[in-house]
């Protein structure tokens, strides 16, 4: 009998105890140390489980949540210290001379692999080509050439200046003779209706048929005479050239080149009009326009007339280079009278 009551007592207080430890709050079960754990597990039901309460799950549930906020922020901490690191490792490479020389070592490398793929390739080109000799082509030398041409160079002829209007002697000796005789006062525009007398005539012969149209001669002693010779032979060189030449007279003084036009004009029977950059006559007083205007008309393959009137001391150097000038040389006295009347 008392041993049936000791086995009671003790099954009494067994479910005491069991009792007892179901009834501890969820913060007092997670703290209990591993043994005592373990020690109850023996003793846990399903019973059991089914009495935790959802405060104990809540509990449960945010003390899950603080070890996984924890976790994260020092894996986050982790992280900016690598990046710290990784951007300082960076900045050294690019600032030491060792970092420089293994960034150019990388680019060399790089841009000899990308070398040795495109010699290759152009290796590969070339020997798909197909080489072709090309026929040997033998040209004569143009020193050849020349040697052929020389000879009818040197058989060429130089004419002299003299000889310019030989052709025309017989038409400009004609007009020479209508010259000497009596005035045609109403000669058409562009003929002469006044007559010379013979000196005049010999210094056109001159002028022609020795000097070839190009040079100075006297003053015949008035610049009224000298536009009477001048009118003959712009006479002359319209029969020749027509309306291919222009005359171009060069007279330092306003005054001057009046008393030409009035001579011309009434020499030549011609009107105001006919004196004009596009006319037939022109008038200049400095020597530059005068020859501007002479290269313009043989770049139109015109030929200028130029007269210099005997007051000019010089005649410039440019109007040198033209084939038809006249030039008249006054006398001492000649200049002196027209220095005098400025």
């Amino acid at each position: 009998m008392e041993s049936e009551k000791k086995l009671t007592s003790k099954k009494q207080n067994l479910e005491q105890s069991i009792s007892e430890e179901n009834s501890l709050p969820l913060d007092n079960l997670i703290k209990v140390p591993v043994e005592k754990q373990t020690e109850s597990k023996s003793v846990v039901s399903p019973k059991n489980i089914e009495d935790v309460t959802p405060e104990q799950t809540q509990s449960l549930i945010n003390f899950a949540l603080r070890d996984l906020n924890f976790s994260r922020e020092k894996l986050e901490k982790e992280l900016e210290e690598l990046s710290r690191k990784k951007a300082q490792i960076e900045a050294e490479l690019k600032s030491t001379f060792s970092g420089q020389s293994d960034a150019i070592a990388r680019k060399v490398k790089g841009f000899q692999e990308y070398l040795t793929g495109a010699l290759q390739d152009l290796a590969q080109s070339a020997e798909q080509l197909e080489l072709v000799v090309p026929p040997v082509i033998v040209k004569p030398s143009p020193l050849d050439e020349n040697k052929k041409i020389e000879p009818a160079k040197e058989q060429e002829v130089l004419h002299a200046v003299s000889e310019t209007f030989k052709p025309d002697e017989s038409l400009i000796r004609r007009c020479f003779g209508q010259f000497v005789e009596q005035p045609d006062f109403y000669a058409e525009p562009w003929k002469l209706r006044r007559s010379l007398e013979n000196n005049d005539i010999e210094m056109l012969e001159d002028w022609f048929f020795s000097m070839g149209g190009r040079g100075a001669q006297p003053s015949r002693g008035s610049r009224s005479k000298n536009a009477l010779v001048t009118a003959g032979i712009i006479a002359i060189l319209g029969e020749l050239y027509g309306e291919q030449f222009q005359t171009l007279v060069l007279a330092s003084q306003p005054e001057r080149l009046g008393e030409w036009r009035r001579c011309l004009q009434d020499a030549l029977g011609l009107n105001r009009e006919d004196f004009g950059p596009n006319s037939g006559i022109v008038l200049f007083e400095r020597s530059d326009g005068l020859v501007e205007r002479a290269d313009r008309l043989e770049e139109r393959g015109e030929l200028p007339l130029i007269i210099i009137d005997a007051a000019e001391i010089s005649v410039e150097v440019p109007i040198l280079q033209f084939p038809i000038w006249l030039a008249f040389a006054g006398s001492p006295n000649e200049i002196y009278e027209e220095n005098e009347l400025i």
